[in-house]
């Protein structure tokens, strides 16, 4: 692929993030801030390059990942820890500290610590197996215990990842929208469509 422009990382790294949602050109538009006509160039060249796949609904056309297409997935965990790398200091101070952990398979910082550098909470998704949940919780811990700010952690299995993800459970929507700050191979799997 040639260059990635800002704008087509935002919208591979939204329509990945937004699996309960449909996305033509025009409704990406509005999402990036950009002409109708802008959004289906990038729509049309990821296409071109396999990243994205369409099909018709009516006279709109839908976009979404091509999670067949193994360079598809890998540009998707390359997007996503750009964007960790390109995060602002005070978001890469915690993605430092959850990479500490050992007992999750994936975490993502999500909430107003993406915004603000002095939240008072750090929410965060842990995804992690049965047997490994308490040695989590006991992380949790030990870090709530050094720092001022306290890590608020949304914990999933990853059966139940995939099972709330096509209930449309909000919660769990709306914390994959934040920073992966590890597992970026599991989350590509358990977001698959």
């Amino acid at each position: 692929m040639k260059d990635i422009t800002s704008n087509e990382m935002l919208f591979v790294l939204n329509v990945f993030k937004s699996p309960e949602k449909e996305y033509n050109a025009s409704s990406m538009a509005k999402y990036l801030g950009i002409s109708p006509m802008g959004a289906l160039k990038i729509a049309r060249r990821l296409e071109e390059e396999h990243i994205l796949k369409s099909r018709q609904v009516g006279k709109a056309r839908i976009y979404q990942i091509d999670m067949d297409n193994e360079y598809a997935k890998e540009y998707v965990k390359f997007l996503l820890r750009r964007e960790a790398e390109q995060s602002p200091a005070y978001v890469k101070v915690w993605i430092k500290e959850l990479r500490k952990i050992k007992n999750a398979d994936v975490a993502v910082l999500f909430g107003s610590v993406l915004r603000k550098k002095d939240a008072n909470d750090i929410d965060v998704l842990l995804v992690t197996g049965q047997k490994k949940f308490s040695g989590l919780r006991k992380e949790v811990e030990n870090i709530n215990l050094i720092n001022i700010s306290k890590l608020h952690p949304m914990y999933q299995a990853k059966n139940d990842v995939k099972t709330n993800i096509k209930k449309g459970d909000k919660a769990l929507l709306s914390a994959i929208k934040g920073v992966v700050a590890f597992g970026e191979d599991e989350l590509t799997n358990l977001i698959e469509k």
